[in-house]
């Protein structure tokens, strides 16, 4: 491991390894453990706007803004306001409250073809519930997914691609059945003919299809607008439900998400992150025809405890409204972009092999050529490279995704100087990796 790697602060150390005695690899998910870039988690103690601090007090700007909720940055007065508003009179009822009502109202008003919501705790259970739904609504027991996009661990989601085409998917954790397996289908992003060909070999067995309309766990990867069209296509020729994961990129690519990005209305989606305001919270919902299976009007079963939150609904609702404020989301994407194109520039400057891309306020960083389009061309960027250029980041103070395979955040609260600063950070770590490789030459 190189010095940059095992660069570590001692508090950090010490937290990790007092995590792993009671705690699986010391973390409870399994990207924050950095096991893909090396080296030591940082343990997080406070944070406030862009920025957060460490255990040794060390301040970073943050670019994954707890993996995009913290989209008007951390704490942000009004969100903090309103969640104390409502501490006092208590963290959970287990019963309704109108909040929840308002929080519902609030999310079908913006986002195009969600007639009715129903509110979860978490992506996982968002995307389990809604092709669950969607199983009940067909009668079918067949879904189509994405290699590269992920839906949460529910054990039909964690499928990999068969030997051929439209062989049978392969369980990718232990614990899943392949009996369960079997009746998910792997594609891969961005490729109509295969989507077509799926189609045409047991289109009427497909219940749905599910996925990210703009990808953000394989690393930033956008669907090309005839991908998007297909899909909308087949699916509404054979009777299957479009589902939109949009746990990550709903209200990040822009206000009413994907859906308005391409034009395109999906049967369900699904959402999260950013509906919490950095609470636990997600919702699924759609068309009412399909929402009306669900229980207790149908036969679907969904339920959850904590479902529906006050503390989470009255920090979602704030966020959702803070972010309909007049220009919000022009000023968002132009940060983002000035984020993208200044590190792009910084590489060419040292000819060093990279390419940012951007949308709303998510981006993507590749050492490539090439900006990919599926997670085939992901896998081909320089991975070595990009480790080493994260720790040289996260040792300037600048704190991007620890995987080569997640997209990054900005929010509100980044400001020209804070990107700047970034940027400048970057052209430093763009030149140590050039200086680098030539004395290896």
């Amino acid at each position: 491991m190189s010095n940059i790697q095992s660069s570590t602060h001692n508090r950090n150390e010490a937290l990790f390894e007092r995590a792993q005695r009671t705690i699986p690899g010391g973390v409870n998910s399994p990207v924050r453990a950095f096991r893909s870039v090396g080296g030591t988690p940082r343990f997080i103690e406070r944070a406030q706007g862009p920025y957060f601090w460490d255990a040794e007090g060390k301040r970073y700007i943050d670019y994954i803004g707890s993996w995009g909720p913290m989209i008007v940055g951390h704490v942000h007065p009004q969100v903090l306001e309103a969640v104390h508003r409502v501490l006092a009179n208590g963290f959970s009822f287990g019963a309704p409250t109108e909040a929840e009502i308002e929080i519902a109202e609030e999310i079908c008003k913006i986002v195009p073809s969600m007639e009715q919501v129903r509110m979860v705790s978490s992506g996982t259970e968002a995307t389990m519930s809604a092709l669950r739904l969607a199983r009940g609504f067909t009668k079918r027991d067949r879904i189509v997914k994405f290699e590269g996009c992920y839906h949460g661990h529910a054990d039909s989601l964690l499928v990999k691609a068969g030997s051929g085409l439209l062989t049978f998917g392969n369980p990718t954790s232990a614990g899943v059945p392949v009996d369960i397996a079997k009746h998910t289908t792997v594609l891969e992003y961005n490729n109509v003919a295969a989507l077509e060909e799926a189609f045409k070999a047991f289109g009427d067995e497909i219940a749905a299809v599910i996925v990210e309309p703009v990808a953000g766990n394989m690393n930033l990867v956008k669907a090309t607008p005839e991908f998007i069209g297909a899909l909308r296509s087949l699916t509404a020729k054979h009777g299957s439900v479009l589902i939109f994961d949009e746990v990550m990129c709903g209200f990040r690519v822009g206000l009413r998400g994907a859906q308005a990005l391409y034009g395109v209305e999906a049967d369900m989606v699904c959402l999260g992150k950013v509906i919490g305001g950095g609470m636990p919270a997600a919702a699924f919902g759609g068309r009412r025809e399909i929402m009306d299976h669900l229980a207790p009007n149908g036969s679907v079963y969904q339920a959850g405890t904590l479902s529906g939150n006050p503390i989470a609904v009255a920090a979602g609702l704030k966020t959702l409204q803070l972010i309909q404020a007049p220009g919000f989301y022009e000023q968002l994407t132009a940060k983002t972009e000035r984020l993208a194109k200044g590190l792009s520039a910084a590489a060419r400057e040292t000819k060093v092999p990279f390419v940012a891309d951007s949308v709303g306020g998510m981006f993507g960083l590749y050492f490539a050529d090439n900006v990919p389009g599926s997670f085939a061309e992901v896998t081909k960027s320089d991975i070595a490279r990009f480790n080493r250029f994260f720790h040289r980041m996260l040792d300037a103070g600048v704190y991007f995704a620890p995987s080569a395979y997640e997209a990054g955040f900005v929010s509100s609260a980044h400001d020209d100087a804070i990107l700047d600063a970034t940027i400048a950070a970057a052209r430093s770590a763009f030149a140590a990796e050039a200086a680098a490789e030539n004395v290896t030459q």
